[in-house]
């Protein structure tokens, strides 16, 4: 016997309600409020997601005050992934700007105005610390210093150059040794040692990674400083 066109429209709806209901058991969806607004013809309220957390500069988890740069550092993962310098949500060293190299990666920031004047790497196992003598000796007073390391940091760092480091607020880089891993931030004319610098010692018993200590992560805020005076 032939079903006429109503009766088969409702065998047609009857099948897609119980394809629909399969589909969502073996997915894992909601098929029966899927089928229910299908014959009810209501509509469905969207599904309610949990909030995202708000994204502050540089991936903080709060904003900087008012005249306050926010940073992010994050040291290098042994010698495959290199480190990154993050300002003000601005990108200033990374592999992808592809300005990085072994050993140390600093970017030097105007302390006033919080402009970004340069940034250079130092090769600390096979370079020449008279490099990075030359580039650290003439900064002015109220230059911000970033600091992070990459693979091996320390080997040719020499008494004076641990001493320039030590007037910009470090206290770690006195006993930073071979494929230590290091950030910090300093200043050129700081009066107390800086609240911004981790370091982390490779030893064998620890390291994350064969031959080398875990990355470091830092962040933070930096006041800006008032116009230097004449």
């Amino acid at each position: 016997m032939r079903l006429t066109a109503p009766l088969r429209g409702v065998v047609v709806l009857l099948l897609v309600g119980f394809t629909w209901l399969l589909a969502s058991a073996l997915f894992g969806g909601d098929g029966s409020l899927s089928v229910r607004s299908i014959f009810t013809g209501t509509k469905e309220e969207p599904t309610q997601s949990e909030p995202r957390p708000r994204r502050y500069k540089c991936g903080l988890s709060a904003p900087c005050p008012s005249k306050h740069l926010a940073f992010r550092l994050v040291s290098g993962a042994a010698n495959v992934i290199g480190p990154k310098i993050c300002l003000e949500d601005k990108i200033l060293v990374s592999s992808v700007k592809n300005n990085v190299g072994r050993g140390l990666n600093i970017a030097l920031v105007n302390g006033v105005t919080g402009e970004l004047l340069e940034t250079r790497t130092f090769d600390m196992w096979a370079g020449d610390v008279s490099n990075l003598l030359k580039f650290l000796r003439p900064l002015h007073e109220g230059t911000l210093v970033f600091v992070a390391s990459f693979d091996d940091a320390a080997t040719k760092l020499n008494d004076e150059s641990r001493r320039l480091f030590e007037e910009l607020g470090s206290t770690a880089v006195k006993e930073l040794a071979f494929r230590d891993s290091w950030v910090f931030v300093g200043a050129k004319g700081i009066e107390n040692k800086s609240p911004f610098e981790q370091r982390m010692k490779n030893s064998k018993s620890s390291n994350k990674y064969e031959g080398w200590p875990e990355s470091l992560e830092m962040d933070g805020c930096i006041p800006l400083r008032p116009p230097l005076e004449g």
